[in-house]
């Protein structure tokens, strides 16, 4: 059998158009990290894991044997090494038992190894000077208004439960209830509902203070009745409308909401959200079924396809973004079992979106343990799966001639700041074009 290293090596001369830092980054994503406990000590100066909403994490908190859940860094940035890799950030997925440790070199350097090889070099992100401070009602900032890739984005989550509780509403790979439960037990401040006042606080704050934060995130689980006497809309929107009136065009604005119909649509935009994600999750009819119950119950997958469509019209196609949990796709029991399946069919969204002049993306899937999908699945779906789509995913970019994704950051191997997959990596100066088929 082969080792971990050569499946990794055979990925990137089988692909070789693309960055080789990227299989790295997906294969870390998809099964996560360890620490020695140098690498955690020296973390304690830089960025810690704030859990802005799901745990992202293979392990839950109490199998964690040295509190990496309030040590770890929020990413890691992987540089230079052997491989001379150009800075690639990857988000923090906890898992003890990974071939992926970061740990100290005989030189004393952070290092990055799989199988005791060096991979990159190790950069903790820095820690926000604001991160030390308290709001008046004595939560943390950082409780508050965490950010992440890099300092680039501001994350918003005002809501960190969803109304789709129990096991047959809940999207089976999601552990944002399950997470808010955990984080509570074991003693972390994490805010159910987070009001207007904390919020306008805590951004007053780092628009003062910060420099590199560029973007916000208006996010949270879903609303499916009422929440504070508010329907999704309404609720996501009081916080834009506060955020714009106050700070008016200071960050790139985006929220995350399910399909909404046309009116509340148009209720976000007019409250000063420019960017809208209607996270479409899988693309295949039974997958969507069985893996977003309550999202099929409640709105059907035909009516969410629509409604994507009709944000479109409201704000603009390319500044719709549906996110895919990219991997559920070949998650047990439910999924693909040959890779190649999988990505047609994923791809076959993408390219729907993409030729409707949206603009769709995913996140890496890691099996969260106190999710549905986790008590199945170990660790993701196959690094094959995971490249490939890269792959599949910049040729369509390019084959429609559609501009990078607004609202990331800067594009490109060693600029891109997005840390939980590398979409946003893979994207070429000028769109280059490129053949469709990887090397045999």
């Amino acid at each position: 059998m082969s080792t971990r290293w050569e499946q990794v090596t055979k990925l990137i001369e089988r692909y070789p158009d693309l960055p080789p830092e990227v299989v790295f980054k997906e294969d870390v994503l998809r099964t996560g990290l360890a620490f020695s406990e140098d690498a955690l000590r020296i973390a304690a100066g830089y960025q810690p894991k704030a859990y802005f909403i799901f745990s992202f994490d293979l392990v839950p908190i109490d199998q964690m044997p040295n509190r990496e859940h309030l040590r770890v860094p929020e990413e890691i940035g992987l540089v230079g090494g052997p491989n001379d890799f150009r800075r690639t950030v990857v988000s923090v997925r906890v898992n003890p038992g990974s071939p992926y440790r970061v740990g100290l070199s005989n030189g004393g350097r952070l290092v990055l190894r799989l199988e005791d090889l060096e991979v990159a070099e190790v950069l903790y992100p820095p820690r926000p000077s604001f991160y030390g401070q308290t709001l008046s009602s004595g939560k943390s900032l950082m409780e508050i208004a965490p950010v992440i890739e890099w300092g680039y984005l501001i994350y918003l989550t005002v809501f960190r439960l969803c109304q789709y509780f129990g096991k047959e509403e809940e999207c089976r790979f999601c552990d944002i209830n399950e997470n808010f439960r955990q984080q509570r037990r074991n003693g972390r401040s994490y805010t159910a509902v987070k009001t207007l006042d904390e919020v306008l606080e805590a951004l007053a704050i780092i628009a003062a203070e910060d420099t590199a934060g560029r973007a916000y995130t208006l996010t949270g689980g879903s609303v499916v009745t009422r929440l504070d006497g508010l329907d999704e809309a309404d609720f996501y929107a009081r916080y834009a409308e506060a955020i714009e009136a106050r700070f008016p065009g200071r960050w790139i604005s985006k929220a995350v909401v399910q399909a909404l119909p046309r009116e509340g649509l148009r209720r976000l935009y007019d409250a000063g959200v420019r960017i809208c994600h209607n996270n479409y999750e899988v693309w295949d009819a039974r997958l969507f079924s069985l893996l977003c119950a309550g999202k099929q119950r409640h709105i059907g997958r035909d009516e969410w396809i629509r409604r994507i469509l009709e944000a479109s019209e409201v704000f603009g196609p390319t500044h719709v973004i549906p996110n895919f949990v990219a991997g559920v796709e070949m998650a047990r029991p439910y999924g693909f079992t040959d890779v190649g399946q999988a990505l047609d069919s994923t791809c076959e969204g993408l390219a729907f979106f993409m030729a409707n002049g949206i603009l769709p993306r995913f996140t890496t899937w890691c099996p969260e343990p106190l999710s549905h999908l986790g008590k199945h699945n170990r660790e993701g779906a196959p690094l094959e799966y995971h490249v490939g789509l890269l792959h599949r995913w910049r040729c369509l970019l390019e084959e429609f001639r559609l501009p990078d994704p607004p609202g990331y950051g800067p594009p490109g191997i060693g600029r891109a700041v997005f840390s939980v997959s590398s979409f946003m990596d893979v994207i070429r100066p000028n769109g280059v074009p490129v053949d469709a088929s990887p090397a045999p």
